[in-house]
């Protein structure tokens, strides 16, 4: 027989169409033909008809459908309201479960008050499978209002939860009835955290369903649930019962959801509740439960253990662990943390921390240690001038910013030459601008003045970087600037600065002329030092 055929397509929509009832039998016998056509234009065609009867048998066989046939009840799903309805009523075992299966499938929220009666009811022998058929049936209604779901129209949806939550919470005022835990679930599924149901409940430890909630909210994994717990991190009117719960939770799926709440900047009102948070108990179990966090959430871990009112010293412990031990978001974010904390223990931490793979945890420590106090630490800071890495140099130089050109220059004439030197290095490092500033002091038109940038030049070994200034020197008015800056050229290594001291051999001044003579002598043994080393014959 062909599928296409127009005859059977002409039977099928007369028989869907017809007020006679009797056109039913044909159509649930057809269910059973051999021919996949007839069987799914009878199927299609009992779904259009208003027949209780004919909607009563597809119920009673839908442990056999297959996806194809299922898919067929959703997309033709319009009439059949009721035959649902009575098999979740329904005392025989298969039919029930039919009906509860119709529920998940057709997403027929709607359904909810008479799942809710059929689970209360202590008669019936249905009830277990009733109760876990409401909560699958509430998490597929979650999965819709969070989108996950597919919900074609949010506005429907969301009605139905409305409609959904009214006939929870009128189950829940009959919590001493039927003492069903998957309601409490459902119900928390779906309600937001200013329902006034919950807020009645996690308000009064006398309240029938308290213990309940209070066990669903410290063990359940859902989403949804996890979601509306941490929640209250954001009331300013947080009950008491939710942040205990909050703060006794040690579930790494629980955790995970709490750190990504908090996130890299907590709100205000977060840091209002997390103060009311004194001890996590998960934090005292050691590191291996922060070592399996991922980066973003050992950085939470840090917004969480400075905003919340745990013991200081517990604060710390996590914070060294991490700034030693933890990945390299949570280490930057630790070391930052690190500032708050002083004493030796907090300055030993630092200087461990200094050493760090990562160049914005140097950089962190950097800007701390001199607040710190820590004896010797200079050097160490003056080393990490030369790091390759300029986030660690500039760190280092903010860190060291009293050691300005300007500085120096002011007390200069007031050191020895020692100090000049190893100051004069340390400037020459810390102040990008020292190059520049000394430049202008030997353009100065005070004589003092040029003098003293020629002898500084020399001292911290700048004439390389200087030697134009220093040639136009060579011909300045005043002979003692000439014969300063021909000294500073002997330390010169250039061909234009060599030129530049023979032409200066003929200066009318004898002062100036055995300073050119002086600073040629040791350019021409430096040169013949130079030479022998690069002689392989040496």
């Amino acid at each position: 027989m062909p599928d296409t055929s127009q005859g059977l397509a002409t039977t099928l929509e007369l028989l869907s169409k017809t007020e006679n009832e009797a056109a039913v039998r044909p159509l649930v016998a057809a269910l059973n033909s051999p021919y996949p056509t007839i069987r799914d234009g009878a199927l299609v065609a009992i779904l259009k008809r208003r027949s209780p009867a004919g909607h009563r048998e597809i119920i009673r066989r839908l442990h056999t459908f297959d996806r194809h046939w299922l898919d067929l009840l959703r997309e033709h799903r319009g009439r059949m309201r009721q035959a649902p309805r009575d098999a979740i009523l329904d005392t025989d075992a298969q039919m029930c479960a039919n009906g509860c299966r119709a529920a998940l499938w057709l997403r027929e929220y709607d359904l909810t008050p008479t799942l809710v009666n059929a689970l209360e009811d202590p008669a019936n022998p249905n009830a277990d499978l009733v109760a876990r058929t409401v909560l699958e049936l509430i998490q597929e209604l979650g999965a819709e209002l969070s989108g996950a779901g597919g919900a074609p129209d949010r506005r429907q949806v969301r009605l139905a939860r409305d409609r959904v939550l009214s006939a929870l919470e009128a189950s829940l005022g009959r919590f001493s009835r039927h003492r069903r835990q998957e309601v409490v679930e459902a119900f928390l599924l779906l309600a937001p955290r200013d329902n006034v149901t919950l807020k009645q409940i996690l308000g009064s430890a006398h309240h029938p369903a308290f213990m309940t909630v209070v066990d669903v909210l410290s063990k359940s994994t859902a989403g949804g649930i996890l979601r509306l717990l941490l929640s209250y991190l954001d009331d300013p009117h947080a009950p008491s019962a939710a942040l205990s719960l909050i703060a006794k939770r040690s579930d790494l799926r629980f955790i995970r959801y709490l750190l990504r709440k908090i996130g890299r900047d907590p709100s205000a009102l977060s840091v209002q509740n997390l103060k009311r948070i004194r001890t996590i108990g998960w934090l005292q179990t050691g590191p291996s439960l922060l070592e399996q966090l991922d980066e973003a959430a050992q950085h939470g871990v840090v917004r969480l253990v400075m905003n919340c009112g745990i013991p200081r010293l517990q604060a710390f412990d996590t914070i060294e662990h991490l700034v030693l031990h933890g990945k390299r978001e949570g280490r930057r974010a630790a070391a930052a943390a690190l500032a708050e904390f002083q004493g030796a223990a907090a300055n030993a931490v630092a200087l461990r921390a200094l050493k760090d793979e990562d160049p914005r945890v140097q950089a962190t420590i950097l800007g701390q240690l001199r607040l710190r106090g820590i004896p010797g630490v200079l050097p160490r800071m003056v080393e990490m001038l030369d790091s390759q890495h300029a986030i660690v140099r500039k760190a280092a130089q903010r860190g060291l910013s009293e050691f300005t050109f300007a500085r120096f220059l002011g007390a200069f004439d007031m050191l020895d030459e020692e100090v000049r030197r190893s100051t004069g290095a340390l400037v020459k490092k810390v102040d990008p601008e020292t190059t520049a500033q000394l430049r202008a002091e030997l353009q100065s038109k005070a004589r003092t003045r040029r003098l003293r940038g020629l002898t500084i030049a020399r001292t911290i070994d700048l004439v390389e970087p200087l030697e134009s200034t220093i040639i136009d020197l060579l011909h300045d008015e005043d002979h003692l600037v000439r014969a300063e800056a021909a000294l500073a050229l002997a330390g010169g290594n250039s061909q234009t600065s060599l030129q530049a001291l023979r032409a200066a051999e003929t200066d009318r001044s004898e002062t100036v002329r055995r300073a050119v003579e002086g600073s040629l002598g040791q350019r021409e043994q430096f040169a013949q030092w130079r030479d022998r080393l690069a002689d392989p014959r040496d």
